[in-house]
């Protein structure tokens, strides 16, 4: 089964930035497909695939840090050849 994931990483801490592109970085070096705008980080793939991926990265991503939000949506669907008809 194929899904989308997007992921709002939020490290609630003045060393935030570091975080993020650590967190980014590990998402990228998967085989998954990874698109990225300036709010959100996309993953498609596997459900499988892309859940257990998340469950590793997001665990060491809060264990590096004192306090953060993450915000997910996931969608039963491969979207990531997505474009707008209007």
């Amino acid at each position: 089964m194929k899904i989308s994931v997007e992921l709002t990483f939020s490290p609630l801490q003045n060393d935030f930035e570091q975080h993020i592109i650590n967190f980014i970085k590990k998402i990228r070096a998967s085989e998954l497909t990874v698109l990225e705008n300036p709010l959100s980080t996309q993953v498609y793939g596997d459900y499988d695939v892309v859940m257990q991926l998340l469950f590793v990265e997001i665990k060491e991503a809060f264990v590096l840090m004192d306090k953060g939000l993450l915000f997910m949506k996931i969608v039963k669907s491969d979207l990531s050849d997505y474009e707008p008809h209007f």
